[in-house]
């Protein structure tokens, strides 16, 4: 039976198991003076007996039923033909597997073909393998629970232990997931720089990894161009379009706007975060950079390029806009608006209400929303990989070309180097830094809105 298919059927008998365990308790508790469970909750004791260990098998199953299925095709007569352990191999292995799950229509390899049959028979097999033990592993734990259904028996502790194992087990992903991140970028980044000293690549001037000499690799990977255009496209012009619009955007709604202009206009303005980022590239690229070209031209600038830093830093700013009018936005609406009105009443204008209560009151939340939209900034990727350059350049010349952090570890993730070489390695080194410097930005944001927050009654 396909996966999707069981899934559909272990959740059917679960259900049956829920209906049919909340009908027995829904008996015998109406009998019953006192009880701490619902018949639902008996219903759900079943139910998750039945899901959960069928579910966390074919979990497993999934990471062990390939390997299964291949040393089942290589144990085939026909593998006898197979090349030794090799790129050849894997490839007509892979082929094979396509065919026999009907994923291709034809192979390059002759041998592929052959073997297609035996994968498609091995892969059937196995199926029903797991079929049959994850409907027993169903039947088994249905029966387990349902005869200890009884009156007295405390199945809402047991749902709610098992629902609070779940939520654990969710977090731990996320802890996990993070660590694992952490842990391979600082393997990675530990095996670069046992190459290449760390003072070379934090602070070299030349970066250019296409030609790097095997004697001295730290003389090609400086980073510090790549710092540079980071923070000069993402922190410094991209800002430049995003703090003034987002705060200006930010008082006018929550302190001129009409509420029937509030409710349209604050979710058109919303409405830039859910943008896919590889439509602002297509923007930038396509639309942007060749006005801005055509700006530094008229401007007498004849070198200025089509893969600037002005072009791909105002479309990140534009991106950018939302975040920086949300959370000033939030936190002038958090001031009380009997400051406000008090501000007024003593004769204040409301430009100078706004000057001179509202924005100091606001401005921990207000700093802190920049220095994550700042983050949030150097980290984007579509963008500068569609609209900025290659290369890598110390310059303040916003007509001029300029890359990011995030553009050199797309060009060095997909070349065809070796893994192990300094190349592909210094894209870890590039994330590790990239990682550490975003860090910080959260950890000064959060530190100084919960430092200068103020608490209003």
């Amino acid at each position: 039976m396909k996966p999707l298919a069981l899934l559909f059927v272990v959740a059917g008998l679960a259900l049956i198991g829920w209906l049919t365990a909340r009908a027995r308790a829904d008996r015998f508790l109406h009998a019953a003076t006192r009880s701490s469970s619902l018949p639902g909750h008996h219903g759900w004791y079943v139910a998750l007996w039945m899901l959960v260990p069928p579910l966390v098998f074919l979990a497993v199953w999934a990471t062990v039923a390939p390997a299964l299925v291949t040393d089942a095709v290589l144990a085939t007569p026909a593998a006898a033909a197979l090349p030794p352990q090799g790129f050849a191999r894997a490839t007509i292995l892979s082929e094979a597997r396509a065919l026999g799950a009907g994923r291709a229509y034809g192979a390059f390899h002759p041998l592929a073909a052959t073997l297609a049959p035996a994968y498609a028979a091995a892969q059937t097999r196995f199926d029903w393998i797991a079929t049959g033990l994850a409907l027993a592993l169903a039947f088994a734990g249905g029966a387990f629970a349902f005869v200890r259904i009884r009156p007295g028996f405390a199945a809402r502790t047991r749902v709610e232990r098992i629902v609070m194992a779940a939520l654990l087990a969710a977090s731990l992903i996320a802890i996990l997931t993070t660590i694992g991140i952490v842990a391979s970028l600082l393997y990675e980044s530990a095996r670069f720089f046992a190459i290449v000293p760390i003072t070379d690549f934090l602070f070299g001037t030349h970066w250019s990894p296409q030609v790097v000499d095997p004697r001295d690799p730290g003389a090609s990977l400086g980073a510090l161009p790549l710092f540079w255009g980071t923070f000069f496209i993402g922190a410094v012009i991209a800002m430049a379009v995003a703090i003034p619009f987002g705060l200006m955007s930010a008082i006018y709604l929550t302190q001129y706007a009409r509420p029937a202009t509030r409710r349209w206009m604050k979710p058109m303005l919303e409405m830039l975060a859910g943008v896919p980022t590889v439509v602002y590239g297509y923007f930038a690229a396509l639309t942007v950079a060749p006005a801005v070209r055509s700006l530094g031209v008229a401007l007498g600038i004849h070198r200025a390029s089509s893969e600037s830093a002005l072009a791909a830093g105002l479309v990140m700013g534009v991106m950018i806009i939302p975040f920086v009018s949300s959370m000033a936005d939030d936190s002038l609406a958090a001031v009380p608006g009997t400051m406000r009105d008090g501000s007024l009443a003593m004769g204040a204008t409301v430009s100078e209400t706004i000057h001179k209560v509202l924005l100091p009151a606001a401005l921990p939340g207000v700093v802190g929303g920049i220095l994550l939209a700042i983050s949030r900034a150097i980290g984007e990727t579509m963008i500068v990989v569609m609209a900025a350059s290659g290369v890598a350049t110390l310059t303040a010349n916003p007509f001029a070309s300029a890359t990011t952090v995030t553009r050199q570890i797309v060009d060095l993730l997909t070349g065809e180097a070796a893994f192990d070489s300094a190349k592909t390695l210094a894209a870890f080194a590039l994330g590790l830094t990239l990682f550490v410097v975003t860090l910080l930005l959260n950890i000064v944001a959060l530190s100084v809105v919960k430092t200068y927050r103020e608490a209003y009654e």
